[in-house]
């Protein structure tokens, strides 16, 4: 009976700190690539190498710090190929093709990266064209990694590629800086422990309570 004591009581210790412990998910930084169906943005289920898309289309790339495709931020400007490709005229043996290019906000650049305006472009290509051809028609230099994964939109950012988003240094006294950085946010009241950590702390306890009372009844 000491030996479960004593193991209920390390399960109890083992479940304090998994409650203690802040849950924190691991974020991204890429560009995601989007398509239009029906005036609303979707994830693409391909690359942008391997799309063809027909003359009329809009498609969408946004930088943006995710965990994956269901938590990609969308392209902030709605996929309108009438306005988009309005001063770009159609042309025989060729597609039109309207591009939304979103950097991301100032909270999803890398450290010390301000994200260029975002902004939309119309490119005329050949009928067979892909997106990434058009795209590099438009928003030149793209830059990839070895894996043909699109890393930068007219050089955005100037390095990494797909990097995990890690919370900045805190900026030093006196610098003023107002560079956003990814954290976990924490309510209100300060650095003290959450109301999670003491209910978590109230079920240990009431555990080992209810460990102790029937050790003591046992050997009775």
């Amino acid at each position: 009976m000491r030996a479960r004591f004593l193991a209920l009581l390390g399960l109890c210790a083992l479940l304090t700190v998994a409650v203690a412990a802040p849950a924190q998910a691991a974020g991204y930084r890429y560009w995601s690539f989007w398509k239009s169906s029906g005036g609303e943005w979707t994830y693409a289920t391909e690359g942008p190498a391997t799309a063809r898309p027909a003359d009329g289309s809009v498609h969408g790339f946004r930088f943006s710090v995710s965990e994956d495709s269901g938590d990609a931020a969308t392209p902030r400007t709605a996929p309108d190929f009438a306005t988009i490709c309005a001063g770009t005229p159609a042309k025989d043996g060729a597609k039109r093709l309207a591009l939304v290019i979103d950097f991301g906000t100032a909270s999803d650049a890398p450290q010390g990266g301000t994200p260029p305006a975002q902004r939309t472009a119309c490119a005329r290509v050949a009928p067979a064209a892909t997106t990434a051809e058009a795209l590099a028609q438009v928003a030149k230099p793209l830059r990839y990694n070895s894996e043909a994964l699109l890393c930068a939109i007219s050089g955005y950012p100037g390095s990494g590629c797909g990097d995990q988003a890690l919370p900045a240094d805190p900026p030093a006294p006196g610098t003023g800086s107002s560079t956003a950085v990814v954290t976990t946010k924490e309510p209100a009241g300060g650095d003290g422990p959450s109301v999670g950590v003491y209910a978590g702390i109230a079920a240990v306890l009431t555990l080992a309570g209810a460990a102790v009372w029937r050790s003591r009844h046992t050997h009775r």
